[in-house]
């Protein structure tokens, strides 16, 4: 009887303690999360405001004060600090934004699909195939994933002037290259855990490899596919030095590139027209990124841990 109440103590203990420790950490993640997210609310506040207030007051919502002003004050600040959507406006004139908007959507959709199909067949391969060379080439992979970008991004700029790739159909290449390792690690990952069992059964079906890859594997692969089709959007979609390297800026150019030509002669900036074309930049990959976040935490679990 004295054990049992001892236990239940020591049970009691312990869960006050893990609640405590809880809410330390919920604490935390919580004013990091904060710090995390407040300069998005600082840019899609200063996007709807007028240029002459942003440096003024970036992080407040006008110009007068709402304590001892009064109502009306308060409101007349609102409407002379706030223009609406006019910096939106001049932000998809100046920056083209549907034609760039297009490049990007283009060069991203179809570099994550090449990124998926090839490195998902090369990652079953290199599992499957066991050899000397399979390893050299799968640790080649690896490595590559912690190759600064800097080192080759001279030797990539004129290699792609060379290959004729600094257009949105040679950029995919340049892309898969730089992609391939981390799809390639967590592809390998998830299938180590999947057993040969299931290949063999189809193969004795009747189905050739690539039947069994497309028909078997691929359904099963679905969580690490599209956490590698976000983590791998949100790199293309984002990035502006290697596109910036490679395309012909002079023909082609995706959203980041055509915002930091907002830049006018001697360092001018329209602050309020970039504030603007930055929240138009985010919107896509906030909304793709909310509707598939729930495969995250499943496909980097399956794809990492089990590799």
């Amino acid at each position: 009887m004295a054990k049992q109440k001892k236990y239940k103590e020591n049970q009691e203990v312990e869960t006050v303690r893990r609640a405590r420790h809880g809410g330390i950490w919920t604490f935390f993640f919580t004013i990091l999360s904060i710090i995390w997210i407040l300069p998005i609310i600082i840019v899609v506040l200063n996007s709807f405001k007028r240029k002459a207030y942003i440096f003024k007051n970036p992080f407040g919502i006008s110009n007068v004060s709402l304590f001892d002003k009064g109502v009306d004050r308060w409101k007349a600040g609102i409407s002379k600090t706030f223009i609406g959507f006019t910096n939106y406006a001049t932000a998809i004139k100046q920056t083209d934004f549907f034609h760039v908007f297009g490049y990007s959507l283009f060069i991203t959709v179809a570099s994550v699909a090449v990124i998926i199909l090839f490195c998902s067949m090369t990652a079953w391969y290199l599992v499957r195939v066991k050899t000397r060379a399979t390893s050299f080439m799968y640790t080649l992979c690896l490595f590559s994933m912690i190759v600064p970008f800097q080192m080759v991004m001279f030797t990539l700029s004129k290699f792609a002037n060379m290959l004729h790739l600094s257009n949105p159909v040679g950029i995919i290449v340049v892309y898969l290259g730089f992609g391939a390792g981390l799809a390639v690690f967590m592809f390998t990952g998830f299938i180590k855990g999947v057993s040969t069992e299931i290949e063999e059964a189809a193969m004795i079906d009747g189905c050739t490899p690539p039947q069994t890859f497309f028909k078997v594997l691929v359904p099963i692969m679905k969580p690490t596919i599209i956490t590698v089709a976000i983590l791998e959007s949100m790199w293309v979609w984002n990035d502006f030095l290697l596109p910036y390297l490679t395309l012909d800026i002079t023909k082609y150019r995706t959203i980041p590139i055509a915002i930091q030509f907002l830049k006018q002669s001697h360092g001018q900036v329209d602050w309020g027209a970039m504030m603007a074309a930055l929240v138009l930049a985010i919107v896509p990959i906030v909304i793709f990124y909310a509707a598939a976040q729930k495969y995250i935490i499943a496909g980097v679990l399956a794809g990492a841990v089990k590799g």
